[in-house]
């Protein structure tokens, strides 16, 4: 029983951007001091230890949620996919498949560039979220994952690994990236979250300027505290479903 396949549409020749992103960054490197060390180790402490329990605890549901998804409709239960991270490394990004199998990727590369665009007429949709409206491909189990965020938490691997953190700005995907204004890039100064401060300001009824400058200012106030705040507002954000689809 196939669990786990690659997702490739997600790939672009986007390695200039990359290289681009990195010249960027590297104009206004910020300093490194004591507290930011501090902080860092223990953010990754608490991203390795929280990430490490909730997979133990959820493995029975998580397990569940897979036969489910494959009972239901052909194809894996969970995707690897192209992500852009810090510093623009692409890293494999776990999610539940909420789609049928192979689905052709063709409008939401359109939908996600018109997005970060700022082409909100050609992208703003029911309810005032920035997501697509009855999209097809979405199985009947896969919308209601999307909704709850459940299809998010495969994810949690991602953050044992180290290529995500419990919060920081969501990753992009490559074709995203290679759109982004040079303002943009400063999302990437930062390990990608499965949470983070524009989830818990609105989601995808965001428009994509808000959420940079609301990661933005997340880079900039990061804390300790400010992470156990995000996470604290998360889940009633979540069982809400403000601004999912």
């Amino acid at each position: 029983m196939v669990i786990v396949t690659k997702d490739t549409t997600s790939r672009v020749q986007s390695e200039p951007k990359r290289v681009r992103a990195l010249y960027l960054m590297s104009l206004a490197q910020p300093q490194v001091t004591c507290s930011r060390k501090w902080y860092a180790l223990a953010k990754r402490m608490l991203d390795l230890v929280t990430a490490t329990l909730l997979l133990l605890l959820l493995a029975p549901f998580m397990l569940a949620i897979a036969i489910l998804i494959k009972v239901t409709s052909s194809g894996p239960a969970i995707l690897l996919q192209e992500r852009v991270g810090r510093g623009g490394k692409i890293f494999a990004f776990y999610k539940f498949r909420s789609m049928y199998d192979n689905p052709d990727r063709s409008a939401d590369i359109k939908f996600a560039r018109e997005y970060i665009n700022g082409k909100h007429l050609a992208t703003t949709t029911w309810n005032g979220v920035f997501k697509p409206a009855n999209d097809k491909r979405v199985t009947p189990v896969g919308r209601f994952l999307r909704k709850t965020s459940l299809d998010e938490l495969p994810q949690l691997f991602n953050v044992v690994k180290g290529d995500m953190s419990l919060v920081g700005p969501r990753p992009s995907m490559p074709y995203e990236v290679d759109v982004y204004k040079p303002w943009h890039f400063r999302r990437l100064e930062v390990l990608p979250g499965i949470t983070g401060l524009a989830q818990i300001k609105g989601r995808s009824s965001l428009t994509f300027r808000d959420i940079v400058k609301i990661d933005i200012e997340y880079i900039g106030q990061r804390s300790l505290m400010l992470d156990l705040k995000v996470l604290f507002k998360t889940m009633p954000v979540v069982l809400s479903g403000h601004g999912a689809r």
